[in-house]
């Protein structure tokens, strides 16, 4: 235009400045030079400008000027305030303006929203003489935004008794607090109601809903919708449909949209890292991430949580510190979630003393963050650190929870705390099932498992797997076979699908050499269809998880491994050591029997760390199965023999060796 020397009227700058956004201020300038700024059209965008990019001074400035001020004046300025969190001048120059009209209003309901006063924001609202949609979807949007889902529901149902229209932003703020609350049923009046009106819903409106549908469990229809928008899906539709398919576990359509997805961003990843970290893939979470590394993608808060939780999850100590100094290169702030993350990182990778420092550094706590401390201590027994968190956290006034409670009575039992247990326990108000199996599990570690029993039968709802389990765990270590079948029988009514209960009683009859109730038991194994956990155990080197299982081959290291454990065998026996042949399930002969205790994955693992692990550096392994006897015994010698400290993490507690002893003093 200036090109073709036109000269720009005054019709022409409010659009220019809207269009400018902060960089507006240059045509302030130029409208003064061209003697335009006494159009009133013109002010009031160059004020609105100032409003929203500041300086706010500015804005007032030009207000305070005008000899006439128009309603889209007052508005400017007052938004300007909220904008810039100045409530007391918004206020008063609400108080102040002469002729209010619905944007008027409307700005105090958004303000006072924005700042989480709903209160005042109700109250400006409930006072407006007049209501347009763009009014109901101010206050609808501050409950949606603030998390009073069950408020937006109620006052969308009010708007539409009134006779108002709901637009398409009112059924996305509407359809995004239903997928909040996972409810089908209002879900389906909602979509009712969409269908009843004809409602035309743009796409933005529909990925609401296929989120909404996805998170109520309906995700053929959200597929539906995400497979009807063709190619109107943006980057959130596409988050939306894979994190509904990670939610439920179907990581195999999650993980073909995700590679099909056009444009990923930080959201994408990390609907899909967490999908596999929450359903139990950790490796593959990690391995994602690497991934968004290497693509140069920038992960956020919500990404390290996910992969510091997996880091936990497979002990990979040695990946998750290079996460947490990833976090601190890059500056990623953490809120209390990133931190609680890092305890239970630590804590699963048996790290306590970097645990309990993480924890003493927050400035502040929940409850989650006590929990996974306390669970931390109380997988290595340590009862009296336990106690002493849960003084403090009822002292900082924090409540416990049933967790806080499975937590605290864990410690009493791996730490021998029967009394203290005993006190925990009477002082809960309402006690379940997960509290009795503790207690259960405290009693009959201390040999009192006639009273363990007598708790069973005193229970005021019926005993789940856990408390049985609990018993029958009792049983071997005290060898009492009548309470262990007794503990089997009600376990196989409940879980019959479980092998390690199978297992467990077959181990109580080995003990004894009663060879044939061990057939007999391994008879209803394959009468029902049960098959035997595989027992593995893995180890992190150099970035990489290493699995075994036993008498593993597989390894491209296998001959040293084999080799190396022959060597430390034989180091064993001239130290006194003699296989502890108990827990073979079968009537063998002695050289088998002790052939394959001998190959157990733990042992397996603990020969690989001290073929490629630096002399006294600490071994951690971790096991998916309760580690048997017989390794037990083995790595405490080993851990004299080679000066190492080896920790142990099986699926019930962490054993420490060092020394030639164990953290777990042979309780377990």
């Amino acid at each position: 235009m200036q090109k073709c020397n036109v000269t720009p009227d005054a019709f022409v700058y409010p659009i220019l400045i809207k269009a400018a956004g902060k960089c507006g201020v240059v045509f302030h300038a130029h409208c003064i030079k061209m003697g335009h700024d006494w159009d009133r059209f013109i002010r009031n965008a160059i004020m609105d400008m100032y409003g929203k990019f500041g300086p706010l001074e500015m804005a007032r400035e030009l207000f305070d000027e005008m000899t006439e001020r128009a309603v889209a004046d007052w508005n400017a300025l007052i938004s300007g305030c909220w904008n810039w969190g100045n409530e007391a001048e918004a206020r008063s120059l609400f108080d102040l303006m002469p002729g209010k009209n619905v944007v008027t209003w409307t700005a105090m309901v958004t303000g006072y929203s924005r700042r989480k006063d709903l209160r005042n924001a109700r109250r400006y609202f409930d006072q407006m003489p007049e209501r347009n949609v763009v009014s109901w979807n101010a206050m609808l949007t501050g409950y949606a935004q603030n998390g009073s889902v069950e408020e937006v529901i109620r006052l969308f149902n009010e708007m539409v008794s009134c006779g108002v229209g709901p637009d398409e932003t009112t059924w996305v703020t509407v359809i995004s607090s239903c997928s909040s609350l996972g409810d089908s049923s209002l879900a389906e009046e909602l979509v009712k109601m969409i269908n009843e009106k004809g409602v035309r819903l743009n796409c933005f409106a529909k990925t609401a809903l296929l989120d909404m549908y996805a998170k109520c469990g309906s995700l053929a229809m959200a597929r539906k919708i995400f497979d009807e928008l063709g190619t109107y899906k943006n980057v959130v539709t596409w988050n939306a449909m894979i994190s509904a398919y990670a939610r439920v576990g179907d990581l195999a359509s999650a993980r073909e949209l995700f590679d099909k997805m056009p444009g990923k961003n930080v959201i994408s990843w990390n609907s899909i890292i967490a999908g596999y970290a929450q359903n139990g893939q950790s490796k593959v979470a990690i391995d994602l991430f690497k991934d968004m590394i290497a693509k140069d993608v920038l992960p956020d808060e919500v990404t390290m949580v996910s992969v510091i939780s997996a880091c936990g999850h497979l002990g990979a100590l040695e990946f998750g510190n290079w996460a947490v100094n990833f976090l601190e290169k890059h500056q990623i702030k953490l809120s209390i979630s990133g931190y609680n993350a890092l305890i239970f990182m630590y804590s699963k990778c048996g790290s306590m003393k970097d645990a309990k420092k993480v924890f003493q550094s927050m400035e502040s706590k929940d409850v989650v963050s006590y929990n996974t401390l306390i669970t931390g201590f109380a997988a290595y027994g340590n009862g009296i650190e336990v106690v002493d968190l849960l003084c403090k956290m009822k002292k900082g006034n924090i409540e416990p929870d049933r967790i806080t409670y499975i937590g605290v009575l864990t410690a009493c039992s791996h730490g021998g705390l029967l009394e203290e247990g005993r006190r925990i326990f009477n002082s809960i108000k309402d006690p379940d099932s997960d509290h009795y199996a503790c207690m259960v599990d405290l009693l009959g570690r201390n040999g009192k498992l006639e009273e363990a029993k007598c708790l069973i039968e005193s229970m005021p709802t019926r005993p789940h797997a856990g408390v049985y389990g609990s018993l029958l765990h009792a049983s071997r270590v005290h060898k009492r076979i009548d309470l262990g079948e007794f503990a089997a029988k009600k376990l196989f009514e409940i879980e019959p699908e479980n092998s390690g209960n199978y297992v467990l009683l077959s181990n109580i009859y080995a003990s004894v050499r009663r060879w044939e109730d061990v057939d007999r038991v391994r008879g209803l194994m394959k009468i029902g269809g049960v098959m035997k956990t595989t027992g593995w155990s893995w180890i992190e080197h150099e970035g990489e998880m290493h699995k075994f299982i036993v008498g593993d081959r597989s390894h491209e290291q296998s001959a040293d491994i084999y080799r190396v454990l022959a060597e430390t065998e034989k180091k064993m026996r001239l130290a006194g050591y003699m296989a502890d042949k108990s827990c073979v399930l079968r009537d063998v002969e002695e050289e088998e029997m002790e052939e394959m205790v001998g190959t157990h994955s733990e042992k397996l693992a603990v020969a690989f760390a001290l073929l490629v692990t630096e002399p006294c550096s600490v071994i951690r392994v971790v096991k998916n199965l309760r580690i048997c006897r017989d390794c037990h015994t083995a790595i405490k010698i080993i851990s004299k023999l080679e000066g190492r400290e080896i920790i142990v993490r099986d699926n019930n507690r962490f054993h420490c060796f060092s020394k030639g002893e164990c953290s777990c003093k042979d309780y377990w």
